[in-house]
């Protein structure tokens, strides 16, 4: 769908994820708890900026793969893992392991190496870092189950995002009744393909360890980094390899230490024999 411009392709994002979302909402029974997430200025607010953020990270992504930056979109999702680390010892005040510490001093050392070669700062995956990080720190303090929350979230941007796609319609340049037959119907599922992934990810993470989620998290940005290669063909220099090469080491490290400390939590609230 590079062919559809990426403000388009959010907008469109946003209102079909909400017409999924509603109606599994309505099937479930759960308007009620959206309504009163909505009720007072507080709820109000922290539900719109974490739209706004999430609809940020949508943005940034889909430009940058449409632009030919899906090695550094790949390096941004690499990041998120150690940049929640900082947001929990910066912001919830929680206690850093000595890893912990050297991981994070890894990955800044990566991106520092990637200022310092390229020249400028890599915005897209620092923007796509920042946002999703962001956005999950804010999840982890609402109270919103994962479709209620997803449904506030894509409610609060909808009316903008249907102005938006109105106007494009109007100016006969929107996708949706004048791009090809097979591009209409891509963008009709952006809804589906937007909401699955978001809902079956919180309703796994409230199933399984969070060490194992740590883990499956590296999927998808390996992933793109594999497709930004070996199918896209993007240029990755020998100084981008040392970048990336500090990263996943403060990941490896990252990983092996929580894993590590389940154990030990493990064995130490195991019943003696």
């Amino acid at each position: 769908m590079a062919e559809v411009d990426a403000l388009e392709l959010i907008a469109h994002r946003l209102m079909w994820s909400l017409v999924f979302v509603a109606a599994l909402l309505v099937w479930r029974g759960g308007m009620k708890e959206m309504r009163t997430a909505l009720s007072t200025g507080r709820g109000f607010a922290l539900n719109l900026l974490s739209s706004a953020l999430l609809t940020a990270n949508w943005l940034v992504y889909v430009w940058g793969v449409n632009h030919g930056h899906v090695i550094e979109c790949s390096l941004g999702y690499f990041l998120v893992p150690l940049l929640n680390v900082a947001l929990g010892r910066w912001v919830l005040h929680e206690q850093l392991r000595p890893a912990q510490v050297i991981a994070i001093s890894c990955a800044a050392l990566g991106v520092a190496i990637q200022i310092y070669q390229v020249g400028h700062l890599p915005w897209i995956a620092l923007a796509l870092a920042g946002t999703f990080g962001c956005y999950g720190l804010l999840r982890k303090r609402s109270a919103l189950g994962p479709l209620t929350g997803l449904a506030v979230e894509t409610t609060l941007l909808a009316p903008f995002a249907a102005a938006f796609l109105l106007w494009q319609n109007l100016a006969g340049v929107g996708a949706l009744g004048h791009a090809n037959t097979t591009t209409q119907a891509l963008v009709l599922s952006t809804g589906v393909v937007t909401a699955i992934p978001l809902l079956l990810f919180a309703y796994g993470a409230r199933r399984i360890r969070l060490t194992t989620l740590g883990l499956l998290q590296y999927i998808a940005p390996t992933v793109q980094f594999s497709l930004g290669v070996l199918v896209f063909h993007e240029t990755f220099t020998h100084d981008q390899g040392l970048a990336f090469g500090c990263i996943w080491f403060g990941l490896t490290l990252y990983t092996a230490d929580n894993i590590r400390a389940a154990r030990t939590n493990s064995g130490s609230t195991s019943p003696r024999p």
